[in-house]
């Protein structure tokens, strides 16, 4: 009976790491999945670890395997990983997964190709520009420079010249990489937008500079046919204060009444199947900004989503359940 028990389990593949810049957050993005799933929902699920080194071959439990061997060992696939081939190998095999596929990874890395896809339903998103990772000079043995682009203060002035004719002070200046949320930079003034480009830069970062837009704060966390809805919104909060308390982030029952029917409508439009976060800027003047999606659950205990699903009740494992089991009805 108990051998019963576990063949009747759900084998859920987790899919981590992949060749590319996202390999570290794959690895902890998996490592959460798996810490929930084995702590609260281990009578359902059996978890199968799969990972997939910086080579591109493939694990399980440390022993290499083919995609292929997947077809006999899980019955649906949560894939952590941004590799687009993942995506593709999936596909082929017919194994159900919960993952973002290559347009929405896209969106969610391109500011610029998620600027226009949603213009057609009147969301505005803060000007920006990337700038391309730094080329050193490369100098002849005696000579001057014969390629590349000066030295970094040189380089930094350039795009800085760039960036003021684009768009006015402030700016929002970091790296463009997975982690741009660390090392932040708010420039108010030209010296101190060159001297926020030299940190990035220095870091050996590719640099994105972005239009600040002042105003209230707001994240929305919505995920389809949850709760009876076709989109459910958890409360409103932002993810720099964790507030969840509309009066705490000065909202008005209008504007958060305007603020979820963007975000379910933000949510249709681009197609995102298991959950999406939405961060929004409310100015004064210009009405709302996008400033961000995320198309993962951050399942951290310490993340604003986290704190979203205690304050109606509802467990980080809820959330899991429910995205496995629309991916293997869907």
């Amino acid at each position: 009976m108990e051998n019963k028990r576990k063949k009747d389990k759900i084998r859920v593949g987790i899919l981590r790491g992949g060749a590319g810049k996202h390999y570290e957050s794959s690895l902890q993005k998996g490592g959460d999945i798996i810490s929930h799933i084995f702590e609260n929902l281990s009578d359902k699920y059996k978890i199968v670890d799969i990972l997939i080194d910086k080579k591109g071959d493939w694990h399980i439990n440390g022993m290499p395997i083919s995609p292929a061997d997947l077809m006999r060992k899980i019955d649906v696939a949560w894939n952590t990983s941004q590799h687009p081939n993942l995506s593709i190998t999936l596909d082929n095999l017919s194994i159900p997964s919960v993952e973002n596929g290559s347009f929405l990874g896209a969106l969610e890395n391109s500011s610029d190709m998620l600027k226009a896809h949603i213009k057609s339903i009147g969301v505005q998103m803060p000007r920006s520009i990337v700038l391309p990772l730094y080329q050193k000079d490369f100098s002849a043995q005696g000579g001057s420079a014969s390629g590349g682009d000066g030295s970094i203060n040189e380089y930094s002035i350039k795009k800085a010249k760039e960036i003021l004719n684009k768009f006015p002070a402030p700016w929002i200046v970091r790296s463009y990489t997975p982690d741009s949320n660390e090392g932040i930079h708010l420039a108010k003034t030209f010296p101190e937008l060159i001297s926020a480009i030299e940190d990035v830069v220095a870091h050996e970062k590719s640099v994105l500079v972005e239009e600040f837009i002042s105003g209230k704060i707001a994240s929305v966390h919505s995920m389809p046919k949850f709760r009876g809805k076709d989109f459910y919104t958890f409360p409103l909060g932002n993810t720099f204060g964790n507030s969840l308390r509309l009066g705490e982030i000065g909202f008005s029952s209008l504007e958060k009444e305007k603020l979820i029917n963007l975000a379910k409508e933000l949510h249709r439009h681009i197609g995102a199947k298991h959950y999406l976060k939405s961060d929004f800027v409310l100015h004064p003047q210009r009405g709302f900004f996008l400033t961000g999606v995320d198309f993962s659950p951050d399942l951290r205990k310490d993340s604003h989503f986290y704190q979203s699903c205690e304050f109606v009740g509802v467990k980080m494992h809820h959330v899991i359940e429910h995205i496995l089991d629309r991916a293997l009805i869907v």
